[in-house]
């Protein structure tokens, strides 16, 4: 077969081999740095109405649009003072910022219900939807913060805001509970990893082919990224996907038959994943051109660097030809119902991880996209205090992702202000005089529900049939979310069986439809129950964030499913267990923390490698009692495909 042609070729040419692997490693590496800046760093969804009135805003106001403004909260020791806040954010704001407040509107829906508190909206001259852009809009937090405060000595000012708080729940970092967890979970990584290859240095292979197979793969999608809008979330998706995959690999017995697992298991990912990045929407292209990439890189790792590895790793305890030791008990012990117990302990695992999977499975229908809510992003910090001081006045937190509605020549701005006031959810609208631009005006529209929550969600739709044939757009950071609902999850019902039906016609074609129908299954399974474990755990849990981050049970449904295709592709076996082991520890060793869209992503990456071993329990070989205590009842399979079974003779000349 031509695995075992190029496996041989890749033996006797092993310097040339493990000499080009290591460029590939130093120089790719360099390369991937240096071109990360081709990858959109905007994580919004692109294409629906919503972005594209986003780009008209930054377009003509250099501005706010997708970038949620800064909320600046002002509580008066004794009568409010309306315009003096006004003039102390006219110059704390600095130049090119827009600003909006009771003094420039009259609008009551600016003041708190205790009669002491009002805030304003403040968008700094520079923030655009990318990472700098972000950064410049929180470093602009702390010079408003500051600047308010020193203008109005006496008086209570806080600032908050979604950036703001992300960024209080960034500098947070791990307290020392975190510390000991991340502390233990990476000596658990190094711990499974040495048991399973039974040599320190065995360790160093599966870490090897997954580095060369993460530099190899973003060096590839950086170069798609040139052509096409490519996502920067594929920089988490590519180097936990190369590890999980090449700890799956590695935990196979070397030979033909490893081969063609790593061939099957490659082919299956990247026809999936090659579907994925046909459609048009930018977090599926990312996701499913990383996908084809990992499979791609990490297939050729395996065929060629993998046997030049193969001296370096030690003898194995997993692996599907593991045969359990006879068990010999003593002829006073009922051997009857020892049998017994075994047939109900082999019977029942397949049975709960089946039905956990699919419990799971329908807590993903439940699932939330958007951005967690403002009080579940951080604990303490000056700006969960500003987001305090304004729900304990009664002002709703919808206010931290207004609204901009672009108002084209020729219409009349207060009148489509006045529209949206009427709008059920809407907690104030107004046209700021200030706010015009030759050819346009900009209307503020301020909700009273976050974007992710149903009331904010259904305020978004109801705006926008209030407003359709005026000509206006509505854009601003409460639609970001709507449009990734509309214009990524809608397109799953279609992409996702396009998908599973590449990745079956591979199978089939090398497995047959049977076990190529079982893989499948088993994919779609660990990648819904993934998703539905990071409902439990977020939506549902104490957390409490009330939506899941939208592009993260995309990235992490991807992970799952072409991992679960790689254990598929092997075969019954323990290699499942000891990647999922190795996966979950290795993500939750580095992003346990109190950053909670990071955990998010985290928990998730955990999430799918324990389901996916999950999906592998009705294949774990169980030993077998018997009443001779002798042998084993019979041989326990090791692969799908019975010609998998044969042992590897080539290297011992038979």
């Amino acid at each position: 077969m031509w695995t075992e042609r190029v496996r041989t070729a890749a033996l006797r040419h092993r310097v040339a081999v493990g000499v080009v692997w290591l460029l590939v490693l130093l120089l790719g590496g360099a390369v991937a740095v240096l071109g990360l800046g081709r990858l959109d760093q905007s994580f919004t969804a692109s294409d629906g109405p919503g972005h594209r009135a986003n780009l008209a805003v930054q377009e003509r106001y250099g501005n706010g649009a997708a970038v949620a403004p800064l909320v600046a909260v002002v509580t008066w020791p004794g009568t409010r003072d309306a315009q003096a806040l006004a003039d102390a954010l006219e110059r704390a704001a600095g130049p090119g910022a827009r600003t909006v407040s009771y003094a420039a509107t009259g609008d009551e829906g600016f003041l708190g219900a205790d009669g002491r508190t009002e805030y304003a909206l403040v968008y700094p001259a520079a923030g655009k939807p990318d990472l700098a852009g972000l950064t410049a809009v929180e470093e602009a937090a702390v010079t408003l913060r500051a600047g308010l405060r020193s203008a109005l000595p006496g008086v209570r000012v806080e600032v908050t805001g979604v950036l703001p708080l992300q960024h209080d729940s960034a500098l947070a970092g791990p307290g020392a509970v975190a510390l000991a967890a991340k502390a233990v979970c990476a000596v658990g990584l190094l711990l499974v990893l040495v048991l399973a290859f039974r040599s320190p240095l065995g360790v160093l292979a599966p870490l090897l082919l997954a580095a060369v197979t993460s530099v190899g793969a973003l060096v590839l999608v950086e170069a798609v990224a040139g052509f096409t809008e490519i996502s920067f979330v594929v920089v988490y998706l590519v180097p936990v996907t190369a590890l999980v995959v090449a700890v799956h690999r590695r935990a196979r017995p070397p030979g033909a038959a490893a081969a063609r697992a790593a061939v099957t298991g490659g082919a299956a990912g990247a026809a999936a994943c090659a579907v994925l990045a046909l459609f048009p929407a930018a977090f599926l292209r990312s996701v499913g051109v990383a996908g084809l990439a990992v499979c791609a890189v990490g297939t050729a790792a395996a065929l060629t660097l993998g046997p030049v590895l193969g001296p370096v790793v030690g003898p194995r305890v997993v692996g599907p030809r593991v045969v359990p030791r006879p068990v010999r008990i003593p002829r006073a012990l009922p051997a009857v119902g020892l049998v017994r117990g075994d047939r109900v302990l082999s019977a029942s695992l397949p049975a709960v991880g089946l039905a956990l999977l699919v419990l799971l499975t329908g807590a993903a229908t439940q699932l939330r996209v958007g951005n967690p809510e403002a009080r579940a992003l951080v604990a303490s910090g000056p700006a969960r205090d500003g987001l305090d001081l304004l729900t304990a006045a009664g002002v709703p937190s919808g206010v931290l992702n207004p609204l901009e509605v672009l108002v084209p020549e020729g219409a009349d701005a207060a009148a489509v202000a006045a529209r949206a006031a009427r709008v059920p959810g809407v907690l104030l609208a107004a046209a700021p005089a200030d706010w015009r631009r030759p050819g346009s005006a900009l209307v503020v529209v301020v909700p009273q529900g976050e974007p992710m929550t149903a009331a904010g969600a259904g305020t978004v739709t109801a705006l926008r049939s209030a407003l359709a044939g005026t000509g206006a757009l509505v854009g601003g950071s409460g639609v970001v979310d709507r449009d990734l609902v509309d214009g990524v999850y809608g397109l799953l019902p279609y992409a996702v069986p396009s998908a599973a039906l590449a990745a079956f016609g591979v199978l089939a074609r090398r497995r047959g439809r049977g076990p190529a129908a079982r893989a499948v299954l088993g994919g779609l399974l660990a990648a819904g129950a993934a998703a539905g474990a990071l409902v439990v755990l977020w939506q549902w849990g104490p957390a409490g964030t009330g939506a899941v981050t939208g592009w993260v049970p995309l990235v992490v449904g991807t992970f799952a499913f072409c991992v679960s295709l790689e254990r598929s592709a092997g075969g019954p076996g323990r290699a499942g267990i000891v990647a999922a082991g190795a996966g979950a520890l290795a993500v939750l060793a580095v992003g346990i923390g109190p950053q909670v869209e990071l955990a998010l992503l985290v928990s998730g990456f955990a999430a799918g490698a324990v389901v996916d071993a999950l999906a592998a329990v009705p294949a774990w070989p169980h030993p077998r009692v018997h009443p001779d205590w002798s042998r084993p009842r019979g041989a326990i399979p090791s692969s799908i495909d019975d010609r998998d079974h044969r042992p590897d003779r080539s290297r011992h000349g038979t």
